[in-house]
C-alpha cells in the first residue's frame, strides 16, 4: 500500500492532470489569453517549469524533512536518512527515537514522520479521490498542513486547478505582478486564483518563474 509508481497519477479523476510540457503548454495559453498580466509573466520567464515528481510516502517524508530548513540542510538530512535505510515507513516505525535525531531530525519532525508512517496511506486511491478529499485526508496527519498537502496534489499528483495561497513566494510576485500594495493575504489571494481556474496550477508555476526572474530585477529578500 505504501509503494507508489510515478505514472498515471490521475487514474479515475474527473480532474485536469498535468504530466508533461503539453499541460504546460495549454495551461499557460489559456492564462496569457484570460489575463494581459499573465502573459507579461509568461513572456518574462525562460520557462515555466514542470516540477511533476512522483507520490507516495517518500514524497511526503521530504515535504515534512524540508519544512522550515534550508534546501541544502534538508537535502543532507534526506542524504543521511538514505544511508541509513530510513525512507519507509516500516523503517521509520522500527527505528529509535535517536537513530532518527542523528540523520538532523528534531524531535518535533519525528514525531510527524512517525505519524505518517502510523497513518498507512493508501497512495494509490489517493490519485483517484478529489484534490478537496486528497487536502483533507493529508491534514488530518500531524505534520502536513494546508501548504504541504496543496503542494503534493499540485506536484506528486499533477492536479491542474490547485493553488497553495498561503505561500510566501506567490503572494510576493503576485504583489509585483499585478502592483498590490501588499502581499495578499491567503484567503484573499485564494479568491483572487479563482480567476486562474481551471489551471490554477499553472498559475502558480508563472508567479514562482516570474519571482524569481523579478526578485534578480528587483532585489528581493
Amino acid at each position: 500500500m505504501n509503494a507508489a509508481r510515478p505514472a498515471s497519477p490521475g487514474e479515475g479523476v474527473k480532474e485536469r492532470i498535468i504530466t508533461d510540457r503539453a499541460g504546460i503548454a495549454e495551461g499557460t495559453a489559456y492564462l496569457a489569453r484570460r489575463c494581459p498580466r499573465m502573459a507579461h509573466a509568461i513572456s518574462l520567464v525562460d520557462e515555466v517549469p514542470l516540477r511533476w515528481r512522483g507520490d507516495g510516502f517518500e514524497a511526503l517524508l521530504g515535504a515534512i524533512v524540508s519544512q522550515q530548513v534550508s534546501v541544502a540542510a534538508a537535502d543532507a538530512i534526506l542524504g543521511r536518512m538514505r544511508a541509513a535505510g530510513l525512507m519507509t515507513p516500516q523503517a521509520i516505525g522500527a527505528s529509535e527515537e535517536d537513530s532518527l535525531r542523528a540523520a538532523g531530525l528534531s524531535r518535533q519532525k519525528v514525531r510527524y514522520l512517525r505519524a505518517l508512517a502510523d497513518a498507512d496511506l493508501d497512495y494509490e486511491g489517493l490519485r483517484r479521490r478529489p484534490t478537496e478529499e486528497v487536502i483533507a485526508t493529508l491534514t488530518a496527519i500531524p505534520g502536513i498542513g494546508t501548504w504541504t498537502a496543496e503542494i503534493y496534489a499540485m506536484f506528486s499528483l499533477g492536479r491542474a486547478d490547485v493553488f497553495a495561497p498561503g505561500d510566501l513566494a506567490l503572494q510576493e510576485s503576485a504583489r509585483l505582478l499585478y502592483d498590490l500594495p501588499e502581499r495578499p493575504k491567503p484567503a484573499a489571494f485564494r479568491a483572487m486564483a479563482e480567476a486562474w481556474s481551471p489551471w490554477r496550477a499553472v498559475a502558480a508555476r508563472v508567479l514562482w518563474a516570474y519571482y524569481r526572474v523579478a526578485k534578480d530585477r528587483e532585489g528581493i529578500l
